[in-house]
């Protein structure tokens, strides 16, 4: 077999259809001696056969590393510029008890963008101070409960919500730690969808002149000053997601450490904190190269203390928010295929190219990245190894949509048959986060898996929970 025409540029014709690429994996996953896929030693047939498919699997020891490799490599670069930073773990990209506490024991802060992700916090245990509250339209009722935990920080995303917070904490008779989400105005090279600091879009607070003359953020940090309900901790940016060039976030820290010298001038107000976001991408194809947490550690020190240099600045508390690139890679999803479908596609040369669709026993409501956003994956034959050819193939979902597509463009073996398994790598983040219960599917079940064992951290909704909400009536 050759090359498919309907294949995309980046995908190129695998030498070994069995192979596993390392960079889109956790550490402890590997084939054993007979070929299946395994988790620290344990098989998938063995996790499937316990837990159900379609099942995320976490290599716990995995996550943890990398957790700890960022706080790591973050101290080390920022240590002699300001002591060191606050790495604060994204919570929507995946949260539970397990995951919150873990984060906690490596090192990092948590943060949360709802009342249900600092309810996961509450019962996880994580202490009040450790603990961000993110979001563009908190309510009165998550803006109460994050001041009565003592949350860390409040992001404020508008100047509406800096009232509200101004009124809350009043009544509450607290001083609200407020960090001023600004948006500056930098065009990240990601999906449209997930670009979050350009102006046509609803976070932040422009930095751009408003109808006064004065922007957006300088008035609410001149407000944020001045009110006594408020302790302003400093400023915040986020770009985007699923990031690979260094670029935009070294605009992003000039942008932002000038603001903060502005505020010194204007205000006589040295800023002590001052979160650059995060959005570093990972591996999800071939097409994916990510760098390393000490390399982007460097090239984000590197720019901050030229810029604090050449500002006169002494360098704010960093903080950065890796949720993406410490969940994603360290867990994959386990489907069971089903039902295969051959079919014949103009290939752009006047002649038909074989596709094979490979349906699979989830779909859309355990993965809605590739509906959103355009997501490509990857998918292995995870049970056993073969040496058929492969063949360009579309892994598709059980779902009622046309659009219900787990991996477009994937090659793999023409063996492949139904009762496999088809494992997808890099589903960590924003996968079960995402999942619905469309078509009344339930969702899936999440196993850990640590010192080689595995243990469910979040069981698999049943046809009762379902209906445990409809009323009847």
């Amino acid at each position: 077999m050759t090359a498919s025409p309907l294949a995309p540029a980046w995908l190129s014709f695998p030498t070994d259809v069995n192979a596993l690429r390392e960079i889109q994996w956790a550490a402890g996953v590997s084939r054993d001696p007979a070929g299946e896929l395994s988790v620290q030693g344990l098989g998938v047939s063995a996790l499937a056969k316990e837990f159900g498919t379609p099942l995320f699997v976490m290599d716990e020891d995995d996550f943890a590393a990398r957790a700890r490799g960022f706080k790591t490599a973050f101290d080390a670069a920022f240590k002699q510029l300001c002591g060191g930073v606050d790495v604060y773990y994204a919570g929507k990209a995946f949260l539970c008890t397990s995951v919150a506490r873990t984060v906690i024991n490596q090192g990092l802060r948590l943060d949360t963008c709802s009342g249900g992700e600092l309810a996961v916090a509450a019962a996880a245990g994580v202490p009040g101070a450790k603990l961000s509250l993110h979001g563009n339209n908190k309510s009165v009722a998550e803006i109460t409960r994050a001041l009565n935990m003592g949350v860390g920080r409040i992001v404020i995303d508008s100047l509406d919500e800096l009232e509200r917070v101004i009124l809350i904490a009043t009544e509450l008779g607290v001083s609200a730690p407020v960090m001023l989400r600004l948006t500056p105005g930098v065009h990240a090279s990601t999906h449209e969808a997930i670009a979050t600091a350009h102006e046509d879009q609803k976070f932040g607070l422009s930095i751009q002149p408003g109808a006064t003359g004065t922007s957006p953020a300088m008035q609410a940090i001149a407000r944020a000053i001045e009110a006594p309900a408020i302790s302003l901790l400093g400023l915040h940016a986020h770009i985007g997601s699923q990031i690979f060039e260094s670029d935009g976030f070294a605009i992003v820290a000039r942008t932002m450490l000038g603001i903060v010298a502005q505020v010194r001038e204007i205000h006589s107000v040295s800023l002590p904190e001052l979160d650059l976001g995060g959005g570093y991408g990972i591996a999800y194809t071939e097409a994916d190269t990510p760098s390393t947490p000490t390399i982007l550690a460097g090239q984000m020190a590197e720019v901050v203390a030229q810029t604090c240099q050449e500002l006169a600045l002494d360098c704010p508390r960093i903080s950065i928010e890796p949720g993406r690139a410490i969940a994603g890679p360290s867990t994959f999803t386990l489907y069971e295929v089903g039902v295969r479908k051959d079919v014949n596609v103009e290939d752009g040369s006047g002649s038909t190219s074989p596709r094979r669709y490979v349906s699979v026993d989830g779909g859309m409501s355990d993965n809605a990245r590739p509906v959103l956003y355009d997501a490509d994956y990857s998918a292995v034959l995870a049970n056993r190894m073969t040496q058929n050819d492969a063949i360009i193939s579309r892994v598709v979902g059980k779902h009622c949509e046309s659009g219900d597509i787990v991996v477009k463009d994937v090659y793999l073996p023409d063996d492949v048959a139904a009762q496999d398994l088809l494992a997808v790598p890099g589903t960590g983040a924003y996968c079960w986060a995402l999942s619905s219960n469309y078509n009344y599917l339930t969702r899936p079940a999440v196993v850990a898996v640590a010192d080689g064992a595995a243990r469910l951290i979040v069981r698999r909704e049943t046809e009762s929970d379902l209906l445990a909400r409809d009323m009847g009536v």
